[in-house]
């Protein structure tokens, strides 16, 4: 499968006009055959703590926005949106939303608010992972801060081809973006996909740095800086060679505590 990830700028707050910015993207995704397309998170808006301002309820307008592209290229889209579940009333959660070319729609509400940004405030976490096969490729889904937590990858990599994560994550902490793109890749033998956003933001710079990693850990296409469209092919089979020629998930034991 070809996978695209769009590193792209936000216009901050603004829905109707990122959206904008991001519909050549993902025509030039389409273009280069790509049957999933991974934009970034809350990537209408930006990773704004106005969630009063910005919230929606579930499958409104800029989910609404990504069924439609959906459709209109025939492939699936990945990003998140903050998102409320209108029939809870509860506050929103950060929601990816994966879109699919014949009305599908899968949503994972981001298991680790980012504390330090005041977000759990704001938002609800998540509490459960979503995987969902997508044309043959067993895709899971996380949102930026989840990266973190190597736990929530390792229980469901038996069952995982590819993690996608969108994100956005500051230039000032980006080596540890870089660094643990690559980490995830390699102790769970899986592609990752990580797209981080660029520009200015909310006070923060975004360097992008986003990566498509092969289950070695080698980069398959990255980029910094600006914006930019980056493809590469990621391939269930790959993921079932390399976990059958070094079988290190089968090793994997739970540590407990010492016994006093």
């Amino acid at each position: 499968m070809r996978v695209a990830a769009i590193q792209h700028d936000i216009v901050w707050e603004d829905r109707a006009a990122t959206c904008a910015r991001v519909e050549p993207w993902l025509d030039a995704a389409a273009a280069a055959g790509a049957r999933l397309a991974v934009l970034t998170e809350m990537f209408a808006v930006g990773f704004s703590m106005r969630a009063d301002a910005i919230a929606e309820d579930e499958g409104g307008p800029t989910a609404q926005w990504l069924q439609d592209q959906a459709k209109r290229h025939g492939m699936w889209i990945y990003g998140s949106i903050p998102e409320r579940a209108a029939a809870t009333g509860a506050r929103p959660c950060n929601v990816g939303v994966l879109s699919g070319p014949e009305g599908e729609v899968h949503r994972y509400a981001k298991l680790h608010p980012f504390t330090y940004a005041g977000e759990h405030e704001l938002y609800d976490a998540g509490t459960s992972t979503v995987t969902v096969d997508v044309e043959g490729l067993r895709v899971s889904l996380f949102v930026c801060y989840d990266l973190r937590f190597a736990d929530d990858w390792w229980a469901i990599a038996p069952d995982t081809d590819c993690y996608v994560v969108c994100a956005n994550w500051p230039a000032a902490r980006r080596a540890h973006w870089q660094a643990l793109l690559v980490g995830r890749a390699i102790e769970n033998q899986a592609y990752v996909v990580g797209v981080n956003r660029v520009g200015q933001g909310g006070g923060l710079d975004y360097a992008g740095d986003s990566r498509i990693v092969d289950p070695m850990g080698e980069i398959l296409a990255g980029g910094a800086g600006g914006e930019a469209l980056l493809v590469a092919e990621v391939d269930a089979g790959r993921v079932a060679d390399v976990r059958a020629t070094f079988p290190f998930l089968q090793d994997r034991r739970t540590g407990r505590p010492a016994q006093r």
